[in-house]
């Protein structure tokens, strides 16, 4: 098969043939590709940030049919339209693995994650863990569910994660990106108010068109942005927000712009997470992280966007052979949502009998 690789950190990809992945173990599925996006993740592997082993075959946000299945897979079978999860092979009897269902996404001791540290999406077929990866609605399409698998999984349980409640006010950093504008249309199906920040007219265009109450232009400063966010939120502040931006000063604004005593949760992975000490000790704002989804949290958010009609902004590219379109396309600072290359067409097109709108 052909799949798009990293055989050198910091240096372009390169499309090479290779074989179609047979070591399935018990609980493995082999996925023939429809669709694989980009996510900011993949540029983290091009720099070897997380010791790939080389030849890394990239992209670990991917969707498409089930073509085989391990001897111990017992939820899914051949035909079948999924979601491929990340983790694969956890270990099983870790703290993680054995505690809350929420915290299996965590185990310290897993052999490795799809397109990160074992091999990815970019590619014709992919084995990935059946205990991670999750069966479409059969609303729900390929387009839309490869940049699920990671960025909707992300801010999917980040939303959850703050455990705000109907009427209440998030707010998101980075609100026009790929994972900003799910994010946005994730809080409005869940019935919260929404403050969306960003600093790129693209983003903020993307971040009013998905439903956001209040807009707001970082490039105004920090001073402002608070301003504008306490004069709808009666003097208070956010109940909650997400900063989505590795921009250095975007933790200590999403901080700035919660209420005190309020939860800031981070999912954007700059090297160093800056936050000024006054917002931690005198405003007491709690920061916490988050990881991708639970398999059931996955599940509820595949059922909110059948529900909910939740849209993806996605740039697509037919063939392997535009990834230095895609790549281009994602550093030139214009895009809206996100980048995808489509694999095989013809599962495209035979999604679209069985009624998949979004």
């Amino acid at each position: 098969m052909r799949a798009i690789q990293v055989t050198e950190f910091h240096k372009p990809y390169q499309i090479n043939t290779i074989p179609v992945p047979s070591d399935l173990g018990p609980h493995d599925l082999l996925i023939k590709v429809a669709v694989a996006s980009n996510c900011h993740t993949d540029s983290m592997v091009l720099d070897g940030v997380f010791g790939s082993k080389l030849p890394q075959t990239a992209s670990h946000e991917g969707a498409g049919t089930v073509v085989k299945v391990g001897d111990s897979v017992r939820d899914f079978s051949a035909g079948d339209r999924v979601m491929c999860g990340l983790p694969l092979h956890p270990c099983g009897s870790c703290k993680d693995c054995l505690g809350p269902e929420k915290q299996v996404q965590y185990c310290g001791n897993i052999e490795g994650h799809v397109g990160v540290t074992t091999q990815g999406c970019f590619a014709e077929f992919v084995k990935v863990d059946s205990r991670s990866s999750t069966k479409l609605p059969k609303e729900v399409s390929f387009m839309s569910a490869a940049p699920l698998a990671c960025a909707g999984r992300t801010v999917w349980r980040s939303v959850l994660e703050t455990e705000l409640k109907a009427g209440e006010w998030i707010c998101f950093v980075g609100s026009g990106g790929g994972l900003g504008h799910l994010g946005v249309q994730f809080a409005k199906a869940l019935g919260l108010k929404i403050i969306g920040i960003d600093a790129r007219d693209e983003g903020l265009a993307l971040t009013k068109e998905h439903g956001a109450d209040v807009v707001v232009d970082a490039r105004k400063g920090k001073r402002e942005a608070v301003k504008a966010v306490q004069a709808v939120t009666g003097g208070m502040g956010a109940d909650a927000t997400v900063n989505l931006s590795d921009a250095s000063s975007a933790a200590g604004l999403a901080c700035a712009v919660t209420k005190m005593h309020g939860l800031m949760v981070q999912i954007a992975q700059p090297d160093t997470v800056e936050i000024p000490f006054p917002e931690l000790i005198f405003r007491d704002i709690r920061v916490r992280g988050s990881l991708i989804c639970s398999p059931e949290e996955s599940k509820s958010m595949l059922k909110c966007i059948a529900e909910h009609g939740v849209t993806v902004k996605t740039n697509p590219f037919y063939g392997l052979d535009k990834i230095e379109d895609l790549v281009s396309m994602v550093h030139g600072g214009k895009i809206q949502g996100k980048a995808i290359i489509v694999v095989d067409d013809a599962q495209i097109k035979r999604e679209k009998e069985l009624g998949a709108k979004f």
